[in-house]
């Protein structure tokens, strides 16, 4: 079994999506999944006329209830895209966006469209063609969401005759035309800032407009709270709004470009809104606007990213039984080895009482099922709301690998005998758990989730993928045959007699043997610490070292069977007063701003590491192929224990070094040890949900190869051998 990723906190919520890819082949004009059906359509009435126009779109048909997004998505998803390839000289101009609709999904609001959509985009022809036909290529990808959100893709291609009318999809084009907004003429339109609120005034509107309920939909992202009440009234024939202001906003333009659009119009009007304040600064530093898959612009000449290729679909029962496997394989990992160690001290207690450990192993199996289907349903609730997160995001957090820090730190320290958690629980809730100890063994389960969850093995890697696109229920079972496996072991072993019958009597040995299972807890500690130093700075991972021992002292006041009711009273407030400076200190340096400005590991943008490793970017992939190079990319993060493992073994072996040389391989380091939507979303194109994942890139071949999860110098250097040259 491989080692794999490391703890995770109970508050778990992974949005990793499955990407749904083309059927093999050669592309034609139509790419269908189970959520929409898109093609790539033409307009050329004249044919193909030197120095005249054509029009190209892809046409998407919404399933009901599916929707895929506008230029500014809104609050959440992602915006179609278009990379067209055409032959030198033409050139393929913006799409032209139709009028969206707001898509309302909780507390966000979406901009986006349902039911056909056609995306169509001008091409200009040159003026010395003289071809017989006009060879089309497509590379598409758009986010198609509902109860669950799926990144989707296709490759189209057409063969356009240059003598020919194509005039087949005319009435298309004429409704797209006329759902486009169209300037709005002799409007004026300002704002200016107070209170908070970007209050807009805008006059000249047409009479038909005037007097109606109108809508604003701010072209730039990250400006607006979308989901905020507009509060829009007129003035006469000048229409005001009150809009509020994003908080944590991405940008503050002088020119904000917006649509307006009211009932019974089909198009709405575009507007330049010109704001007179200065936007305010900042409350607080804003995170990183969210990367979309390339923003909403078109390019020719230059395909994009071309998924892997499509593995045969697997069947719920299948991606049920594997996920059974992988649980019981979790039982093997060294993440998980912390939470084995409290449930052997368990079973040493109640050797003797069978009863007492079925009862332990039964509660302990619904502790570890439910948090891992209670995990899933909120992963989907997540996806829902078209959130660009991956298995394992909130290790990606600092605060949540601190949060473990304390709590394994608090854990080890019991063993260890230094303080009991009755001297410092209230005497009720000391009782309660007495009283309860079945309530103790699911808790345990649920730590045991909390720290395995993202420790999958390499056999479940598709497994969990297909669960993300099953129905939710479906999803749901896999997840929940996932927490069955990991708990059967332990169940299986708490009802049979001749393992009870075998295991020591109690006695004197086992408070040393408390104490010695307070190390794989410091271990772990340690692991966090480093995981944290990797996501700040060696000032983040020495806070936390300073919150650890501020907590250490405070178990030991507070909890120590040695110390006296003064005594602990005395040495309590000491210790409330070294945590309180010890949070003073640590918590600005995990502060998401702080933790923005580390550079990636494996180099920086566009840099080469010492080692040969540059930063992972989809551009820098096709820029390398297009240039005939191969290319490698780690996915990886400095939590995930195997990716660790294989950099430090596989990867930098002398004979693997030696072949990336000599095949003049790019090493691409994509590093999600912090969020990153973009690393998000490569992963759910390539069908996985998390780290590690190694994708090789031969030039000219549609899609990367995938390797193991746990890699071997030998896989390594035979799919080298297979590269051109």
């Amino acid at each position: 079994m491989p080692f794999l990723t490391l703890a995770r906190a109970p508050v778990l919520a992974a949005a990793a999506l499955a990407a749904a890819a083309p059927a093999l082949g050669a592309p034609g004009a139509v790419v269908t999944t189970p959520q929409v059906r898109a093609e790539l359509l033409a307009h050329a009435p004249e044919g193909v006329t030197p120095g005249k126009p054509l029009q190209l779109g892809l046409r998407i048909e919404h399933q009901p209830h599916w929707h895929t997004y506008w230029k500014n998505p809104g609050d959440s998803g992602l915006p179609t895209t278009l990379a067209f390839t055409l032959p030198p000289g033409f050139a393929a101009g913006d799409i032209r966006w139709p009028t969206p609709k707001k898509l309302p999904i909780g507390p966000l609001m979406n901009f986006g469209y349902e039911g056909t959509l056609l995306l169509p985009v001008e091409v200009r022809v040159p003026a010395d063609f003289a071809g017989e036909t006009l060879p089309v290529r497509l590379r598409a990808d758009w986010l198609v969401c509902k109860d669950v959100c799926i990144p989707e893709g296709g490759d189209f291609a057409l063969q356009l005759p240059a003598r020919a009318a194509t005039a087949a999809h005319a009435a298309a084009f004429a409704a797209a035309a006329a759902a486009t907004p169209s300037p709005a003429g002799g409007t004026k339109a300002g704002a200016e800032i107070r209170d908070g609120l970007l209050h807009v005034r805008i006059s000249g509107l047409p009479a038909a407009w005037q007097g109606k309920t109108l809508q604003f939909f701010p072209e730039t992202a990250g400006v607006l709270a979308n989901a905020a009440p507009e509060q829009g009234r007129w003035e006469g024939s000048i229409w005001n709004a009150a809009l509020a202001i994003d908080p944590q906003r991405s940008a503050g333009p002088q020119g904000l470009p917006a649509v307006l659009t009211t009932a019974g119009q089909p198009a709405g009007l575009e507007v330049v809104v010109q704001v007179a304040s200065p936007w305010p600064p900042l409350a607080q530093a804003a995170p990183a606007p969210l990367p979309s898959l390339g923003a909403a612009t078109v390019t020719s000449g230059s395909p994009g990213p071309v998924p892997p290729p499509v593995e045969p679909p697997m069947g719920l029962a299948l991606a049920a039984l594997l996920a059974l496997l992988g649980g019981i394989g979790l039982n093997l990992m060294p993440c998980v080895f912390p939470v084995l160690s409290l449930k052997v001290v368990g079973f040493t207690r109640h050797a003797d009482d069978r009863r007492g450990l079925l009862a332990g192993g039964i509660a302990y199996t619904a502790g570890v099922v439910l948090s891992f289907v209670a995990l899933a349903a909120l992963m989907l609730a997540l996806r829902a709301g078209g959130e660009q997160i991956g298995w394992g995001f909130q290790l990606q957090s600092p605060a949540v690998v601190a949060a473990l820090a304390v709590l394994f730190t608090l854990i080890g320290l019991n063993l260890a005998g230094v303080f009991e958690f009755g001297s410092v629980l209230p005497s009720r809730l000391a009782a309660a758990q007495a009283r309860h100890p079945l309530a103790d063994a699911a808790l345990t389960g649920v730590l045991a989730v909390a720290v395995a969850s993202p420790c999958t093995a390499p056999f479940m890697a598709a497994s969990l993928g297909v669960a993300l696109t099953l129905p939710t229920v479906e999803a749901l079972a896999v997840f929940a045959a996932l927490g069955l496996g990991m708990a059967l072991p332990y169940l299986a072993a708490s009802a049979w007699p001749r393992l009870a019958q075998a295991l020591p009597r109690p006695g004197p040995w086992m408070a040393n043997f408390k104490a010695l299972m307070a190390f794989p807890m410091f271990a772990t500690v340690v692991w966090l610490t480093w995981v944290l130093g990797q996501q700040t700075s060696i000032d983040g991972a020495a806070a936390l070292l300073g919150l650890l021992v501020a907590v250490a002292f405070g178990a030991w006041a507070l909890g120590s069977p040695s110390l006296g009711r003064t005594a602990r009273r005395g040495f309590g407030a000491v210790a409330m007063l070294l945590l309180a400076a010890a949070l003073a200190w640590a918590v600005p340096s995990w502060r998401q701003d702080a933790v923005a400005a580390v550079p990636a590991a494996g180099g920086t943008a566009g840099g080469e590491a010492a080692d040969g490793w540059q930063a992972w970017s989809p551009e820098r992939v096709a820029q390398a192929q297009a240039e005939g190079r191969a290319v490698f990319v780690d996915f990886t993060a400095a939590w995930c224990v195997t990716c660790q493992f294989n950099k430090r073994t596989t990867l930098s072996h002398p004979d693997v070094q030696a072949a990336f040389e000599r095949k003049r391989v790019l090493l691409l380091r994509a590093d999600w040890t912090r969020r990153d939507a973009t690393i998000a979303a490569e992963l759910a194109r390539l069908q996985r949900s998390g780290v590690p994942v190694y994708a090789l890139y031969s030039p000219g071949v549609a899609g990367p190869r995938l390797l193991s999860e746990i890699l071997t110098v030998g896989e390594i250097t035979a799919a080298l051998e297979q590269l051109p040259g």
